[in-house]
């Protein structure tokens, strides 16, 4: 059975605003992600968009704005108090560990969520053990709903870079997330694992009712799965609206192919 959140909040991004020294990151930036959404966050090298994300999961400190999740205020939490609120992430670069299986590395999703203490897990306690081999089970099934269970037991360091960012997204479904932050996941793949992992990206979200923040430089996979699109550029928003309306509007046009275009 598929594990679905409890509940998902809207993520509110209000008036966020950074520098770092006397470069202005974050002017201002404000959006909203409704429960179960999937919004791309878009604009140029250098536009904000990775900045705004780390504020979101609290790797940054922003100078002032709100980020609330649902009746949380994040940025009264620690980046675990994030995780623990239901937000899960991946990163630009593969942060695997590549000496142990596939399997083994996706249960380390789990950390976050699971209750049992150090010195339970120490001594191998009956409520641990039946709580691991629920873990073992969920982590099982998701494997086989993302065609991964051949490589279950494979050492993650073995396999192409592209299965390896579906492992990196099956770790962090492991969270069983209210909200999943992707972070350019088409990075570095060809065009066939471009278009399996969109596919992969809208069923997940269908099956479990998590929302989605995409982050993403491939325009075709940020157009094809967002219900909304927010487009940065030099720390500001320029635009939000619907794939088709964003993709025509003059300034994300000269945003991206410059003032002749």
């Amino acid at each position: 059975m598929t594990a679905r959140p409890p509940d998902v909040p809207t993520l509110k991004v209000s008036d966020v605003r950074l520098r770092f020294g006397g470069v202005v990151a974050l002017d201002g930036p404000s959006f909203t992600i409704e429960p179960g959404q999937i919004v791309g966050l878009i604009g140029p090298n250098g536009a904000g968009k990775t900045t705004l994300f780390n504020c979101i999961s609290r790797l940054y400190e922003p100078d002032s704005g709100q980020i609330a999740f649902g009746g949380t205020d994040l940025l009264a939490l620690s980046a675990d108090g994030v995780a623990d609120a239901g937000i899960a992430r991946t990163f630009q670069n593969i942060g695997l560990f590549p000496t142990i299986s596939v399997l083994d590395n996706i249960l380390t999703g789990a950390y976050s969520r699971t209750r049992a203490g150090f010195v339970a897990t120490a001594l191998g306690l009956p409520r641990t053990r039946r709580e691991e081999a629920g873990e073992r089970d969920e982590a099982w099934a998701l494997l086989e709903s993302m065609n991964l269970a051949h490589v279950g037991r494979e050492p993650a360091g073995n396999l192409p870079y592209g299965t390896l960012k579906r492992v990196e997204l099956a770790r962090a479904l492991m969270q069983r997330p209210r909200l999943l932050m992707l972070d350019e996941p088409a990075n570095g793949l060809i065009h066939e694992e471009v278009l399996e992992l969109a596919e992969t990206v809208r069923r997940l979200r269908d099956e479990r009712g998590f929302s989605v923040l995409l982050v993403e430089h491939h325009m075709a996979m940020v157009m094809s799965i967002s219900d909304r699109v927010v487009v940065l550029n030099f720390g500001q928003k320029v635009t939000e609206g619907e794939p088709a309306e964003v993709a025509a509007h003059p300034e994300v046009i000269e945003a991206y192919l410059g003032g002749a275009a």
